[in-house]
């Protein structure tokens, strides 16, 4: 098979889809790779990198995209990347279609197969392609929270670890999932007091049973969620729906409770955010504020450090791009359950009723 590996284009996205070393996977089993010029740039790999793997370094995204029978890539294609998507082309990447209505039309139109890394699940329910840039996002959480509770950043001036004689920050996280335990586990190692929430007991028990005792479990409800944005300086939105919207934890009319300068930083923001007041932002301009609160909402917090999150990333997708590459997308996905999840659009088809149901659509069978 034919592989491209384009260089992302997204604002800040430094990270690239595969490493030489999974590339070199591909090419001794007589994958041909196409790597388009600088494309592993951003995370410390050379167009000599891949060379030396055999892969054949293209100039332009154009070739790359022009040559391929499947696509391996990081963030989801933007508009410019729209019309050169082939009819029959596999695209792997992360999609998060229940996002945008534009690009699930712009996918439909193209005919192409769009398996996303985000729905990928194993028979346990856990997400193995979402997990570790789950990790790195929710560690981030906590780093850039911290960065911006400073004051010079219109932050509360709050010292999440505090020091002796004053108290340390107080971190609220939303969902106990992922992105929740790691952002949990960071806070609670610069000796924040944390408060993590969910609606499942099972994961709020084991939660209870790893973290330490300045991280305390609380069942989410919206009278809890209230209580607890009036006190905490640093909010974290990590709840996840599989392949659709997160549901609006936080509201407009909740940010007149929080003190001003409260941080809240929504990892959900692939998904549209847990927050009503959301909007997608950028590592260049990552920050905006409303009624005092400040909100970190980057949609690929991952990108700023891709070196981590490329080879990470590798890690856990190369097993299924070789599937793909050696059997073709049908037979990869009959004869592997998980890869069949990640089925999303097939060739102008909704395949996953969460993205229909996001739209209202109907999906096919």
């Amino acid at each position: 098979m034919k592989i491209g590996v384009p260089k992302e284009i997204k604002n800040n996205e430094n990270r690239v889809g595969m490493t030489p070393a999974g590339v070199f996977e591909l090419t001794k089993r007589n994958h041909t790779v196409y790597v388009q010029s600088l494309a592993g740039e951003g995370s410390g790999f050379s167009d000599q990198d891949y060379t030396d793997v055999g892969a054949v370094v293209l100039n332009t995204i154009d070739e790359v995209y022009a040559v391929s029978d499947m696509i391996v890539k990081i963030k989801e294609p933007i508009a410019v990347e729209y019309p050169l998507i082939k009819a029959n082309q596999i695209v792997f990447t992360y999609f998060h279609f229940a996002s945008s209505e534009a690009l699930t039309l712009a996918m439909l139109e193209s005919q192409a197969v769009c398996i996303a890394y985000e729905t990928v699940e194993d028979d346990d329910g856990s997400l193995p392609l979402l997990t570790p840039m789950s990790e790195v996002a929710g560690r981030m959480a906590i780093q850039q929270g911290a960065k911006y509770l400073e004051k010079p950043i219109k932050g509360r001036g709050v010292l999440l670890g505090g020091v002796p004689g004053v108290s340390p920050g107080k971190v609220l996280v939303l969902g106990a999932g992922v992105v929740g335990v790691q952002a949990a586990k960071m806070a609670a190692g610069l000796g924040a007091h944390v408060t993590i929430m969910d609606v499942n007991m099972k994961r709020l028990r084991y939660v209870n049973d790893i973290m330490p005792s300045h991280v305390v479990t609380e069942f989410s409800s919206e009278y809890n969620i209230r209580k607890h944005i009036k006190t905490h300086d640093l909010i974290i939105g990590g709840v996840l729906i599989k392949g659709g919207k997160a549901p609006k934890l936080i509201t407009r009319d909740m940010l007149k409770d929080m003190r001003p300068g409260t941080v809240l930083v929504d990892v959900a923001v692939d998904q549209g955010g847990c927050i009503e007041t959301t909007k997608a932002t950028t590592h260049e301009d990552p920050t905006y504020i409303i009624d005092h609160i400040v909100h970190y909402c980057v949609a690929n917090m991952p990108g700023a450090v891709p070196y981590t999150s490329t080879i990470a990333l590798t890690n856990v997708t190369l097993p299924y791009v070789l599937k793909l590459a050696d059997l073709g997308w049908e037979a990869a996905c009959k004869a592997d359950r998980a890869l069949a999840k990640g089925i999303n659009i097939v060739k102008g088809e909704i395949m996953y009723k969460e993205i229909a149901e996001s739209f209202n659509w109907n999906v096919s069978s």
